[in-house]
């Protein structure tokens, strides 16, 4: 897709922000892979100063870095820091889940399972887009029912952090059927009350995605990776 030349500044740039965000959870861009500006100008139609304050929002977003003598480059993790941002998620998540009523109003689950009808659907349809964008909905549905605003702001933060990571296997069938089922247990919790359940259900539904980045990337790792077992 292309900012047309109609569009305003503002419109232009939320479209090349959320186009490379999604090319970026969907392995289209690779970490470590530079966003040249030439080449993004040529892509969406836009000037300069529109590709470079995009490239400053996914900086602030925390899935683009820059880097000296090179420029723009998706973000990549050494262990230290995907093990780190990890905990932060599974503490934050885990602590979230918690915090939720339990059982959930019946307005909340019905939502909930609106939204994943819908991410069945993208699913359905083979469109990695709208899968993302689903999925992402349901998510930041799912954490809106915390109470804790801070909270909620700090996991969608980092949950956007981890954009390169899951897209190992952001396009995997096997993946997507797993996230489907885990979103629907995690719902099933919610709407039967069973707290513990719900806890564990979203601590573990992070795991796979991070396994998977390791078992790809463990070559550009600086210390051999403790084995692991992934969460099913």
């Amino acid at each position: 897709m292309t900012a047309s030349a109609t569009l305003s500044v503002d419109a232009a740039l939320s479209l090349v922000v959320s186009e490379i965000e999604e090319d970026i959870v969907l392995g289209f861009l690779h970490p470590r892979e530079r966003l040249v500006e030439d080449d993004l100008m040529r892509r969406f139609k836009v000037k300069r100063h529109v590709i470079r304050a995009a490239l400053n929002e996914l900086v602030k977003l925390g899935i683009v870095e820059r880097r000296k003598n090179i420029g723009a480059v998706v973000r990549s993790y050494d262990y230290a820091e995907l093990e780190d941002l990890y905990d932060m998620r599974d503490l934050l998540e885990g602590e979230a889940a918690r915090r939720m009523a339990c059982p959930a109003a019946p307005e909340d689950v019905a939502r909930l399972r609106a939204l994943q009808a819908a991410h069945d659907q993208a699913v359905i349809d083979n469109n990695p887009r709208l899968i993302f964008k689903t999925n992402m909905a349901f998510h930041a549905a799912l954490f809106d029912l915390c109470p804790n605003r801070v909270m909620v702001a700090a996991i969608r933060y980092h949950f956007t952090q981890t954009h390169a990571v899951r897209s190992a296997s952001a396009r995997s069938a096997a993946a997507q059927a797993r996230s489907r089922h885990e979103h629907r247990a995690i719902i099933d919790a919610l709407e039967q009350g069973r707290r513990e359940a719900l806890v564990t259900l979203c601590r573990e539904h992070i795991r796979p995605a991070r396994d998977e980045y390791l078992a790809i990337n463990q070559h550009h790792f600086k210390r051999d990776l403790p084995d692991r077992k992934t969460a099913s």
